[in-house]
């Protein structure tokens, strides 16, 4: 792999802008391509950095200045994306959710494997330092037992059925676009998939969930209680409750500082400041991984996303959502 690693990006929105903010930063890494269905956008972010403007996929993803790739198009998008920069050898760096089902992450990863090419979905929370702390905690038992976990993400949006984020025919709805942050947050802590799901939710006029709450349980008892919504705001905080103690995140998706209790009182306190909003931290991974000539990441396996997007699965069909290019 080259010294500096040139990226394709695939899409152009609001998610690649503050990546790009924080990309720039990386001293290994340019921007090499752009592509957007709008060849406007394309360019609006290609020009500042000398890079590419594309409007075909395809030829950007053949582009030899393209070393590996981001795909940040909306949800049902990235499967179709994904793969063909797999099928072309190029390494992938998928925004979350990887896929909005398990089917389509289970055909991204059987592409990854079969062409021998690097996957992974650009869950960002668990790249920070603050993240990676929490996991040290709870890994030398400085809670003790973890039993119990809650993580809420709600923030709220006006309901505008153009927007994507309500959009059915894009996978709108609060469970992709933020409740994954707290089913990945409980699939971090307890290692697995749930042997049991609970979960109920109200929807948008659009049909996609506007809210969801859920009941986990994981194979050796240990349960979480999570929530999202993109009707209103909530604190948007991680409680990991052990039998010495617990751990308080808050603003867990993107975290700054994390709190461990012994008993009830304060053991530690951890805080971190990331050049900008903190994306640079997985990308820096990603190049990690390809010099070192892993096809995979190992704080975010794919056989993890793969259980990840099958909760979400679970969950859905007890609301009965499901998105018209499923039907």
């Amino acid at each position: 792999m080259k010294s500096v690693i040139g990226w394709g990006f695939i899409g152009a929105g609001g998610i690649t802008k503050r990546v790009m903010n924080d990309f720039k930063q990386l001293g290994d890494a340019r921007l090499a391509a752009v592509y957007s269905r709008t060849g406007a956008n394309a360019e609006q972010l290609a020009q500042p950095y000398g890079a590419k403007a594309y409007t075909d996929v395809e030829t950007m993803l053949r582009d030899p200045e393209v070393d590996a790739v981001y795909v940040a198009t909306p949800h049902h998008l990235h499967m179709e994306h994904a793969c063909l920069a797999l099928s072309l050898g190029k390494p992938v760096l998928c925004e979350k959710p990887i896929a909005p089902n398990a089917a389509q992450v289970r055909t991204m990863v059987e592409k990854a494997r079969e062409t021998g090419t690097f996957l992974m979905e650009a869950m960002w929370t668990r790249f920070f330092p603050v993240t990676r702390r929490v996991m040290q905690w709870v890994s030398d038992g400085a809670i003790g037992d973890v039993h119990y976990l809650t993580a809420d993400f709600g923030f709220g949006a006006s309901e505008n059925p153009e927007s994507r984020l309500f959009n059915p025919h894009t996978a709108g709805g609060s469970l992709l676009d933020v409740g994954v942050y707290a089913v990945s947050y409980a699939s971090m802590i307890f290692g697995g998939k749930p042997v049991e799901v609970l979960s109920r939710s109200r929807s948008t006029s659009t049909g996609v969930d506007a809210r969801m709450a859920c009941l986990l349980e994981y194979e050796n008892g240990q349960m979480a209680s999570l929530y999202s919504s993109i009707s209103g705001s909530t604190p948007q905080e991680v409680r990991i409750i052990g039998t010495k103690g617990h751990i308080e995140v808050p603003r867990f998706w993107s975290p700054r500082e994390a709190r461990l209790f012994v008993g009830n009182q304060l053991e530690e306190e951890f805080k971190d400041e990331p050049t900008g909003e903190g994306f640079g931290y997985e990308f820096a991974a990603v190049h990690e991984d390809l010099r070192a000539g892993r096809q995979e990441n190992a704080l975010i396996p794919l056989d993890e996303s793969i259980a990840i997007a099958e909760t979400l699965d679970r969950m859905r069909a007890q609301w009965g959502l499901v998105y018209p290019f499923e039907a």
